[in-house]
Parts: structure tokens; C-alpha cells; sequence
């Protein structure tokens, strides 16, 4: 057995060791999205359709740049005109943030769910964007 010199007790073995830092991943994540959107108004968006295992949500990452608080619905679209539908209250200060709605147990392939973010002034007065995991990217030019 070999003795480490006084004050050397932090050397590394030579045994391979397990990070303590694990990052928590366990199973892989798919992820489907559409494009970065932003509004005239200073809303951006991107809207996403998550597997992990056999369950299926979207997320909406999003920054609410207006200074007013907005109304914003999250829904999943799935086979079988399954609908899971979440509000999401975006605050006015331009932070970036993320909206979930709750998973469910996949029902068919990744290609059949898709999502959609809407966001609007509070009470319904005007519509300032729409974000979708399968919209199509668009370029300027």
C-alpha cells in the first residue's frame, strides 16, 4: 500500500471513478421545433414537441419584451385529435422563459404530435404572435 506525502490527499487514483456531477440527462430527449420567431411587438418564440421514453409534451421558450404581462396558450396536438392545452402567463420583463404543457404517454410516432404557442394582449384584444413546432422556416430575401 502506497502512503500519499503530508498535505497530498487530494491525488487522484488511479481506479477510475464516477463523476459526482451528474447531469441528471437519464433518458435521451427528442426534440422537434420550429423556427425562432419574434413579433413587432417584442415577443419571441420558439415552440417544441418533446419525447423522452414514452411520454410526449411541448414547450415554448419564449421572452415577453412588451413591459406588459400577456395571455399565452401552449396546446400539444396529437393522433386521434387528442389535445392537451396549458396557459402560460408571461410577465413583461423581457426575461426569457418556458411554458410546459403536462407529458402524456406517447399514443402513436413523433411525426403525428405538434405544437402551438399563442400569445395576446390580456383579455383577447389583439393576437401578437403564433408559434409552432412544424412551422415552416422562413428568410428574408
Amino acid at each position: 500500500m502506497r502512503s500519499l506525502p503530508p498535505g497530498d490527499d487530494k491525488m487522484p487514483s488511479a481506479a477510475p471513478a464516477r463523476s459526482p456531477l451528474v447531469l441528471g440527462l437519464g433518458l435521451a430527449t427528442a426534440a422537434r421545433c420550429g423556427p425562432e420567431i419574434t413579433s413587432p411587438d417584442g415577443v419571441e418564440a420558439q415552440t417544441c414537441v418533446l419525447i423522452q421514453g414514452q411520454d410526449t409534451w411541448a414547450r415554448t421558450y419564449y421572452r415577453n419584451a412588451t413591459g406588459r404581462p400577456l395571455d399565452a396558450y401552449l396546446t400539444l396536438m396529437g393522433p386521434g385529435e387528442r389535445n392537451v392545452r396549458t396557459h402560460c402567463a408571461p410577465a413583461g420583463g423581457g426575461e426569457p422563459e418556458t411554458c410546459e404543457t403536462p407529458r402524456e404517454r406517447s399514443r402513436g410516432a413523433a411525426a403525428e404530435y405538434s405544437a402551438v404557442a399563442e400569445f395576446a394582449e390580456r383579455g383577447g384584444r389583439a393576437a401578437l404572435l403564433r408559434s409552432g413546432s412544424n412551422s415552416p422556416a422562413t428568410t428574408d430575401g
